[in-house]
This record gives structure tokens, C-alpha cells and sequence, in this order.
């Protein structure tokens, strides 16, 4: 069963206009990704806190270690040092380096776990989000760019926290302390330093500007070929069926190749920020050691000084190095992160409305002048006028691309009309002939459409719907696992499942579209009497796949080229000796 959360009524022109001009699903900007981080971080910005001063005393601590030999060089020239000043020096250094390290886990550990809670919060929001989207943007976008930004930049994010924790945790800390060490230590040294910085500053600002748009083309790449793969596999039976299987394998190629470029340009950007950090690495080293040769010159400063200075630039440079180069796998993880909040910050919309019109009124469905299409193409549905009485059944009919699917679909909210109004109760939902049975127990597949649901409510469901019988093949009832590796059901079965899951929705509206057409005819009689036991009592319209179920509703409607072209009871209907009457006797003579 697929709910639809429609809204009492649906956009007009406008709104589909502007929706079909979005490639796929939206992308966050970086102040909208920062604000969300920010919020998500709430209940753990005390131990974000305290992870930093951790991470700064720690970086401090492990920083003695030049010092100490700056301390021991200056002893040395001075002729003063001895083996207790040098088993001194070096019990220090053991002891900074200690004390340094184990500072330096606990500091990643805490930020690991700060990391991996506002992870597992952010993809709660996007699976939660994910299952409420609009149908009409799922369907519109493909399934593919959702099952990729849920899967691979999941993955991309989580699988960034080894490179990307350690550094920023590290390295950041051992910038700032090692700087105010120079400052520290002689001002000369800081500025030669400082006067160097552009050129990092230079090529990160290079770097951020072109490597962003590299990695989200990246993943964009990622997407199509996801959905290329995702369509071949859900319509398996066609590919083989039809003889497309080269022209399929040719599409996943073509987007495959799509993907390998992306990547390669993402790597040949890598090497050009590479080339810029050694450049800037020669620079500094240089820099520091013409300062350094001037003061000890001069008698500004000692051996021993310099000595410390280089060795805090040297130890300085691996750390901004490796800064700047997990700028590569934080640019990817950034551009996954953004449209994994692209999906969460999707405004959820109005609420679904009361029933279309107010109570003591009998009209459940009102559609006023539709019209549809699909992206750039032919109208399929062209100025439609339909009203649904409250409690009565509407079947929809008419030969293949008439336009039936789309009208139900139009209905149920999965599109959005370019022209026209529709209305209908809050509470609608619909199933098609290609129905899930998800992989879990017989009662989770259940529970989906009524979580409150008691076993003997769902018994009930499967009673009205004529699969009651099912449980009695069912090794362990309604606790057998059904599904992908589970116990496997027939197509009837299936189908029944889904009707007795709408039944337990208890919607105001059903959409059927041929949701009884199971493949053969042995079972039709079984799943027209289950669905007429969902329908009792509610609003419907029903696709009709066979003319004995459009028989059995209260009004048929008959479609063509996009347009009713005949209403009315079955009777009436055959009596006109219109369109109806010749799809009638056609189907007399086939039964």
C-alpha cells in the first residue's frame, strides 16, 4: 500500500512548474547545513566544550617535547649541560609525550562519540523524512537520488569520522598552540610564519572555491547511476522480456563512466592542492631559518631558541598539512552532508486538510478542470471535470494510455496538476498492482499502515480480505518472516496482504489502480470480494483491469485520449451503446 498524505487541495500551474525545474532533490547551502549541525548538536555542546580544552592542554603538553631540546642545545653550547640535566631533559620529554598522547585519545574518543551522535540523529531525521516526502517529489525526481543520498552519503559521512576526527581534533589545536608558542618563544619567529600564511590561506580558498562543486557533481553522478541500476533491477522482467538488456547494460555504463570522470577530476584537483602545500612547506621552513641565522646574528636569540622554533615549525607543518589535505575527504563528506539536510529540510508542508467540502455535503473528490503532463510532453489528462459523491464507488475505465493511472495519481496526490484544482479527504490512500511485501514478520508488514494495531485487529484484516488462510501455511503465524529471505507469498497473496494493510489504515479515501489484476485469472473472484470488503462504506475510485469489477461500482467513467468521454452506471452505459457498450461486449465474448 503507498499513503498518501494529500492535502485538501492540490498546486496549481505555478507550483509544478517551478518543481519540475529542480534537477533532483534539493541541495543545502552552507549556512543552512551549519544552522541544522548546530541544532542537532544540542545536549552535547557541554562536551564539545570541554573536548576543545581537553584537546588545547593536551596539544600544549605534547609541545614541551621542543622546548626540551631547544632547553638541552642551549646547555650544550653553554658548556653546562651534564647527564642529570640531560636524564632531566629527557625524563621530561617521556613525560610530556605521555601525558600528550593520552590527552590526544581521550580527545579524539570524545569527539568520535560527540560525531557519531549527532550522525546517528541526522539520519533518523533523513529516514523519517525520507518516508514522508510528497509522492509527487519522489516520483518526480526518481527514486534513485533518494536511495543514494540515504546509502552512499550515509556512508561517505560516517566512513570521513577516521580521517576527518583525528585532524580537526589534532591538528587544529596543535596550529593554534604551536603559533602561540613562536609568539612565545621570539615575535620575529611568528611574524616569518605569518608572512607565509597567504599562501595557504591562498590555496585552501582555491581549493574550497572549485572542490565543492567537484565532489557534489561527484555524487550527482552517483545518483543518475544509482537510479539507472535501481530501474533495471525493478523492471527486470521488462529488460528481458523486451530484448533491452544491451541498451540497459549501455545507460549503467554511460552513467558509470559519468561517475569516473567526476573522480578523476576530483583526484587531479587533489594533486594541484598538494603541489600549493609544498610549496608553502619549502616557504616556511625557509622563512623561520633566514630569521633564525638574522637573530642568533645578532645575538637576539640563541642556538638553543632556533633550534625550538624550527623544530615547532617542522612539527607545525605536518599537522596544517594534514589539515589541508583531509580538506579532500571533509569537501566529500561537506557535499554528502548537505544533501542529506537537502532531504531533512524539505519543508514538510501543510497539514492534510478536513474532507474537501464541508460536512453535510456529499461530494468526497472534486477535480475542476485538470490537466497533466509528464515533464515536456503531451497532455495526458486535458481539462478533466470529475465529482466523487461521499460512500460511492467510481470506476475508472478506457484503453490502455487513455489516461486512467494518471488520473488516479492525480488523485491521490502522487502528481501535481499543471492546471486545474483537485480536493479530497485528509485521509487518502491508494495501491497499485505492483505490490511490496517488506522483509520482516507478517505483523510488522501489517503494523506499517496501524502501529497501534492488536493481533487480533490484524487477524481481522486478514479475515475481511480472504487471507486468513495464509496464517494457516505460516509456520509461526503472524511472527513468520515474510519477504526478501523470508517465507515467500504468491502474487495473490501478496496483494491480499496489501488490501488487508489498507483495510487497517482506515482511510476515507481508496485508490485502487488495478490493484486485483493478478497475473491469471484463478484467483480475481477471491481478491474482488477482498477488495470489495475494504471498499464497504468508503470512497473510492478504482482503475479497473476487468470490466466485471467496473460493473460492480456505483458509476463508471469512461476515459479517452486524456479526457471522460462517458459517465454513468453500468446499465446506462451499455444502454448509450457508446464506447462503454463496445468494451462491454468485447469483454463478454473474451470471457
Amino acid at each position: 500500500m503507498n499513503g498518501t498524505p494529500a492535502n485538501g487541495t492540490s498546486a496549481m500551474a505555478g507550483t509544478a512548474a517551478s518543481d519540475a525545474d529542480l534537477p533532483g532533490l534539493p541541495v543545502a547551502s552552507g549556512r543552512e547545513t551549519a544552522r541544522e549541525v548546530w541544532r542537532l548538536s544540542r545536549g552535547h555542546r557541554l562536551r564539545l566544550a570541554a573536548t576543545g580544552v581537553l584537546g588545547i592542554v593536551s596539544t600544549g603538553v605534547d609541545l614541551i617535547v621542543s622546548v626540551a631540546i631547544g632547553f638541552l642545545v642551549d646547555r650544550v653550547q653553554a658548556g653546562t649541560a651534564d647527564l642529570a640535566t640531560v636524564l632531566t631533559v629527557a625524563a621530561v620529554m617521556v613525560l610530556s609525550a605521555v601525558l600528550g598522547a593520552a590527552g590526544t585519545a581521550l580527545t579524539i574518543v570524545l569527539a568520535t562519540r560527540v560525531y557519531h551522535s549527532v550522525l546517528a540523529a541526522l539520519r533518523e531525521r533523513l529516514v523519517g523524512r525520507a518516508m514522508t516526502l510528497p509522492r509527487h517529489l519522489v516520483e518526480r525526481v526518481g527514486t534513485g537520488d533518494l536511495i543514494s543520498r540515504s546509502s552512499d552519503d550515509v556512508t561517505a559521512v560516517a566512513d570521513a569520522a577516521p580521517a576527518v576526527i583525528p585532524v580537526l581534533t589534532v591538528s587544529a589545536f596543535t596550529v593554534i598552540v604551536s603559533l602561540g608558542g613562536l609568539a612565545a618563544l621570539e615575535w620575529p619567529y611568528a611574524a616569518a610564519l605569518a608572512v607565509v600564511l597567504p599562501v595557504y590561506v591562498a590555496a585552501v580558498r582555491w581549493y574550497l572555491r572549485i572542490g565543492l562543486g567537484v565532489y557534489r557533481a561527484e555524487r550527482t553522478a552517483m545518483s543518475a547511476r544509482a537510479q539507472q541500476i535501481l530501474e533495471s533491477q525493478r523492471g527486470y522482467a521488462t529488460v528481458l522480456g523486451f530484448g533491452l538488456a544491451e541498451q540497459r547494460h549501455r545507460a549503467v555504463m554511460t552513467d558509470s563512466w559519468r561517475v569516473a570522470r567526476q573522480s578523476l577530476r576530483a583526484r587531479t584537483v587533489l594533486s594541484m592542492l598538494n603541489a600549493r602545500l609544498n610549496f608553502g612547506e619549502c616557504l616556511s621552513l625557509a622563512a623561520v631559518l633566514v630569521v633564525g641565522f638574522v637573530l642568533v646574528d645578532h645575538g637576539a636569540s640563541t642556538v638553543g631558541g632556533a633550534t625550538t622554533a624550527v623544530l615547532l615549525v617542522l612539527r607545525l607543518l605536518g599537522p596544517v598539512n594534514q589539515l589541508l589535505l583531509v580538506i579532500d575527504t571533509l569537501q566529500s563528506a561537506l557535499a554528502s552532508l548537505s544533501r542529506m539536510i537537502g532531504v531533512v529540510t524539505i519543508p514538510c508542508g501543510a497539514p492534510p486538510d478536513v474532507p474537501a467540502q464541508a460536512a453535510g455535503t456529499s461530494t468526497a473528490v472534486r477535480l475542476e478542470g485538470v490537466s497533466f503532463r509528464y515533464g515536456e510532453g503531451p497532455r495526458v489528462l486535458d481539462g478533466v471535470t470529475l465529482a466523487v459523491p461521499a460512500g460511492r464507488r467510481v470506476a475508472v475505465v478506457g484503453v490502455s494510455g487513455a489516461g486512467k493511472t494518471t488520473l488516479a495519481g492525480v488523485v491521490a496526490g502522487t502528481h501535481l496538476p499543471e492546471a486545474g484544482k483537485v480536493t479530497r479527504p485528509g485521509r487518502t490512500a491508494m495501491i497499485t498492482q505492483e505490490v511490496h511485501v517488506f522483509a520482516g514478520t507478517l505483523r510488522d508488514n501489517l503494523t506499517l499502515a496501524a502501529p497501534g494495531a492488536t493481533d487480533r485487529d490484524l487477524r481481522a484484516a486478514l479475515e475481511a480480505t480472504g487471507a486468513a488462510s495464509v496464517l494457516d501455511v505460516l509456520p509461526d503465524g503472524l511472527d513468520t518472516l515474510v519477504g526478501v529471505g523470508g517465507h515467500p507469498l504468491t502474487d495473490a497473496q501478496a496483494q491480499q496482504l496489501a488490501l488487508a494493510r489498507l483495510l487497517l489504515t482506515d482511510a476515507d479515501l481508496v485508490i485502487l489502480d488495478e490493484a486485483t489484476a493478478e497475473a491469471g485469472s484463478a484467483y480475481a473472484g477471491q481478491l474482488d470480494r477482498a477488495a470489495d470488503a475494504v471498499l464497504a462504506g468508503r470512497t473510492a475510485v478504482v482503475v479497473a483491469h476487468r470490466l466485471s469489477q467496473a460493473a460492480a461500482c456505483d458509476r463508471i467513467v469512461v476515459m479517452e485520449r486524456g479526457r471522460i468521454i462517458e459517465t454513468g452506471t453500468h446499465g446506462e452505459l451499455v444502454d448509450a451503446g457508446g464506447v462503454y457498450a463496445g468494451l462491454w461486449t468485447a469483454w463478454e465474448a473474451a470471457r
